[in-house]
């Protein structure tokens, strides 16, 4: 697995998780429920994770969606 997005943005990880899902691409959000330890304050940042071998349709998706900006660089999803 390997991190395509990191955000705090709540909004942004459900329509990253949309657009994955629309295109079949399975993915994991991690550290979604961490909202319970920090008391719901969005400090800690979401991660969207996808499988290596979905990591290239899963940035060109996103990229094509106008959220390239929100991609991690390439380097830190492997």
């Amino acid at each position: 697995m390997r991190e395509i997005v990191r955000t705090n943005d709540i909004v942004l990880i459900s329509a990253v998780g949309s657009l994955l899902d629309g295109a079949g691409i399975r993915h994991l959000v991690f550290d979604q429920n961490m909202s319970v330890l920090e008391g719901s304050l969005g400090m800690l940042p979401r991660r969207i994770l996808v499988a290596e071998n979905d990591v290239a349709a899963a940035r060109s998706l996103l990229t094509d969606a106008g959220l390239a900006h929100e991609l991690r660089p390439q380097e830190a999803d492997r």
